[in-house]
């Protein structure tokens, strides 16, 4: 009997991935990986799953920056909104805006300008100028030696020589030297006063806005000792008594009634960031104010950010210190309760001292990329940033780089925010594309939701709030406003197969999943560029699903999963054939 020719079975296998791993831009990446996605979450771990439906709270006209403080802020159009109602203050610039908490204030830079959370008829300018006259002319001005409290001295003589026959209290200014004396009779003697005062009293009334201790400077007096900066140690006046303000100054005759025009300015520094730390805000200023070349961290008095001059020796006082490191700026945040400063190449921490000589650390590491200080977030005790080359988490050593996920793509203008253990960031790339990726820290997962562009980002109680460049004013865990409609999703593999050397293709797959929409398969074949569609699935409930797919004969391949409504992968049973070396 003759033998007839045998036919072989061919080999199969079955590959099974119910465990899905998020978002993987490198070339080579595991079955549970997606080299792309959109619209996914990691939520359901180890499920695929649709991300939440956004909600649209309202639209903006021109929205700006946005802070959590016990109520959501946001500014939209030169307007403060405070949870949900337009506040007094008004005529903010237009560009970005830093707001930063401190107390019950909110803080706006580079506008210096304030609003109380706790009495929204407290706001304004931290800054104060007052001229007693108008540009280009004079009014009157007096000037009288006084105590600290602005109590004048009475019973004053200046001569070369002592008076005689002085009582308790009498002054006596040696016009030698221009020391000022008092008479004790204690101690039977000229005590010599140490500091002595002077009373400036303008024909203004009402309009001097100052306080007592306030770091100010003052122009256009007839003494230079009483020009520049000074400490306001007392002040007064009122819309029926003349303003004024007493300093440190020596005067040995009072000047009544001198024509002039004097200024007073509390100011507050142009800063490039500003964080809050230990009841103080904390600034960094790189470049040129105007009269010298500065690279400096700088702080207010302790609890009061309208002071940033206040220098009275003590422990509350403001602070500077220049800066050796070289470049420019890139971020601030409060970490642990140290103002900490950013460049593109090091870290700068302030170690903050109760006697008030607080101390700069650097260190030469990857620190915040250039045009994205709104990446610095803290997810539970960890910092993540942007860097030029990578995002990074830092706990306060050397940075770690966590997004190996997101392959050789290069990102820029990063802007994040924090809800959970999850931290969103928003960059472009290259091509200026935006896309907002998503990683769950407490899984090291990352995902891409979509190409979403966000201006800035605030979390409140349960829901992280952003600004888009649309303006629209969206809740991204959908918890308020209107809700989007169905979402459209997608998938896509990484390289596949890679393990086998012989030609193969695949004969069928198997889904089980809970979808309330459809969803199409598509294969790409040895790295075509061409998708072809190879099944649907249209299902209501838990189920697994076949798809046949088309045999053909491939190196290798990609495939990729799109649809619409909501959808949850469990797993993927995927079975092909294994041919020939051909």
């Amino acid at each position: 009997m003759p033998f007839l020719p045998q036919i072989s079975e061919s080999r199969t296998r079955r590959e099974f991935t119910d465990t899905f791993l998020g978002y993987d831009h490198r070339l080579k990446i595991g079955h549970g990986e997606y080299f792309d996605t959109e619209n996914l979450t990691n939520d359901f771990y180890p499920l695929l799953s649709t991300r939440k439906k956004r909600g649209t709270v309202t639209a903006l006209t021109s929205g700006q920056s946005m802070i959590e403080k016990d109520a959501l802020a946001y500014i939209d159009n030169g307007v403060l909104y405070y949870n949900g109602n337009a506040t007094g203050l008004t005529g903010i610039s237009e560009g970005d805006k830093q707001l930063v908490g401190m107390g019950a204030y909110i803080c706006i830079f580079p506008d210096k300008l304030y609003f109380n959370t706790q009495d929204d008829t407290d706001f304004g300018s931290m800054e104060t100028h007052y001229a007693n006259a108008p540009e280009g002319s004079t009014a009157a001005v007096t000037y009288q030696a006084c105590k600290s409290d602005g109590t004048l001295y009475e019973q004053r003589t200046v001569s070369t020589t002592e008076p005689e026959d002085p009582s308790n209290g009498d002054i006596w200014v040696d016009s030698t030297t221009g020391t000022f004396y008092e008479w004790s009779s204690v101690q039977i003697t000229w005590v010599e006063i140490l500091t002595v005062f002077t009373k400036i009293t303008f024909s203004t009334m009402g309009q001097l806005d100052v306080r007592d201790y306030d770091g100010v400077s003052i122009a256009g007096c007839p003494l230079e000792d009483l020009n520049g900066e000074k400490i306001v140690y007392a002040h007064g006046g009122s819309e029926t008594e003349h303003d004024y303000v007493v300093v440190v100054g020596l005067l040995q005759s009072d000047l009544p009634d001198v024509q002039g025009r004097v200024t007073i300015d509390r100011n507050v520094p142009s800063m490039d960031f500003v964080c809050e730390a230990q009841n103080r805000l904390w600034g960094c200023f790189y470049g040129n104010d105007g009269t010298q070349n500065l690279n400096e961290i700088c702080c207010c008095a302790l609890g009061d950010f309208r002071n940033w001059r206040q220098y009275l020796g003590i422990s509350t006082d403001s602070w500077t210190a220049s800066v050796g490191s070289d470049g420019v700026w890139t971020g601030a945040v409060n970490y642990l309760g140290y103002p900490t400063f950013f460049k593109e190449n090091c870290i700068h921490r302030v170690v903050i001292s109760p006697e008030g000589a607080h101390q700069i650390i650097e260190t030469e590491c990857r620190g915040v990329q250039a045009g994205s200080h709104r990446s610095l977030q803290i997810v539970g005790e960890t910092l993540f940033y942007k860097s030029r080359t990578d995002v990074c988490a830092w706990q306060g050593g050397f940075p770690t780089g966590i997004s190996e996920a997101l392959g050789d793509v290069k990102y820029y203008d990063a802007v994040a925010g924090t809800f959970g253990s999850k931290y969103y960031i928003s960059m472009k790339d290259a091509d200026n594309h935006w896309h907002l990726f998503v990683y769950d820290s407490a899984k090291s997962l990352w995902i891409r939701e979509d190409s979403l562009h966000a201006k800035c980002f605030a979390a409140v109680d349960d829901e992280l709030y952003c600004i888009d460049t649309e303006d629209r004013l969206l809740a991204l865990n959908g918890t308020i406003g209107d809700l989007e409609e169905t979402l459209t999703w997608k998938a896509e593999s990484g390289l596949q197969y890679y393990q086998y050397p012989d030609s193969k293709y695949v004969s069928r797959c198997n889904f089980r999943l809970k979808c309330s929409g459809t969803i199409k398969l598509y294969m790409e074949y040895d790295s075509s560029g061409e998708w072809i569609e190879s099944g649907s699935i249209a299902s209501t409930g838990t189920d697994t699903v076949t798809i046949p797919v088309k045999p053909r004969r491939c190196d290798h391949l990609r495939y990729k999963l799109e649809g619409t409504g909501d959808v949850k992968l469990y797993s993927i049973a995927r079975v092909y054939e294994i041919g020939s070396d051909y």
